[in-house]
């Protein structure tokens, strides 16, 4: 380990170690080490795909079957959390860590243990029916879709069943969206886990908790747009990164 990074993983966990409202904040790049593809960057789905023909509500509307397509194809049902994820928890448990803010819809922080999760973008584990408002899970659905591509609705046999993620072209949830401003206006700091920092309107969290007069610690593969008003950087892998911090802050606890 560099001396650089020893030093950021110290100022992490002094950064973290007094918090008592901090929020994680956290993108694709957590649940990667899980095996879920990222979508942007080199190798992203959407270098392969256009988001804007499988996953925008106007092309689905037009067109579901493009979706469920895609969906058969490249759907993950088997992840499962890594240590990022679990040292999130741990960090909850110790009461350093308020709520989870999160970009990703893969259920995963959930199935970690994380007690309160924010999800700004919807979750994949569900399925709407747009003609009659019935839901299902998201497991019934892709069975139907295995059988028959797209699926149809079990309730009305409508052909319009939409996973419950928020698509291109669509707002965030009002209430998940209402939370967390609440929530980051009233931290002291947002660990930052596995995002670019280059999605809004979520992106706008930690904007929105620095301009409260949070702390900003990214934990991030790359360099994102926020790096230069972080008090803390550590580029590299959340599963390696983040157990290492909670491991510091127990030490000195």
């Amino acid at each position: 380990m560099t001396t650089a990074i020893d030093n950021a993983l110290d100022k992490a966990a002094a950064l973290l170690r007094p918090a008592r409202s901090a929020i994680a904040f956290t993108g694709a790049g957590i649940s990667v080490e899980s095996g879920i593809p990222h979508f942007r960057g080199d190798g992203g789905l959407w270098t392969r795909f256009d988001p804007y023909k499988v996953a925008h509500i106007e092309t689905f509307r037009k067109d579901p079957a493009q979706y469920w397509t895609y969906s058969l194809e490249h759907r993950r049902t088997n992840a499962e959390p890594n240590p990022a994820h679990r040292a999130l928890v741990d960090l909850e448990q110790r009461g350093q860590l308020r709520a989870v803010v999160t970009q990703n819809t893969d259920g995963l922080h959930q199935k970690a243990g994380s007690g309160q999760v924010i999800e700004l973008h919807g979750s994949s584990h569900g399925v709407v029916c747009l003609d009659c408002d019935a839901q299902f899970p998201r497991a019934d659905i892709d069975r139907l879709n295995r059988e028959h591509c797209p699926p149809s609705c079990p309730s009305c046999d409508g052909q319009f069943l939409k996973p419950t993620v928020v698509l291109f072209g669509e707002a965030l949830p009002e209430r998940a969206l209402r939370q967390a401003q609440m929530l980051a206006m009233a931290a002291d700091v947002v660990l930052i886990v596995g995002s670019s920092l280059q999605v809004y309107p979520a992106a706008g969290i930690p904007r929105l908790a620095r301009q409260h007069g949070a702390e900003l610690c990214i934990v991030n593969a790359e360099p994102t747009p926020f790096d230069d008003v972080a008090t803390v950087v550590i580029h590299g892998k959340a599963g390696e990164i983040l157990p290492e911090v909670v491991r510091r802050i127990a030490q000195e606890s």
